[in-house]
């Protein structure tokens, strides 16, 4: 079994409110490296990213209606 397999019968197996902190976690640690992709990529002058970034979100159902 590899690890990321291992990760996700431990995932599987929280209890709902730890499930939740962990949902919030990894929001918080993506949101986290998005901000530094955005300093570095404007420092650079390259907006590409964001393009990317949204794709990305509305592929895997990461958005939200507004």
């Amino acid at each position: 079994m590899s690890r990321v397999e291992k990760i996700e019968k431990a995932i599987e197996a929280l209890p709902e409110e730890e499930f939740e902190e962990l949902r919030k976690w990894f929001r918080e640690s993506q949101g986290e490296k998005w901000d530094k992709e955005i300093e570095t990529d404007s420092r650079e002058r390259n907006p590409r990213f964001l393009v990317r970034e949204a794709e990305d979100a509305r592929r895997y159902r990461e958005t939200e209606d507004l």
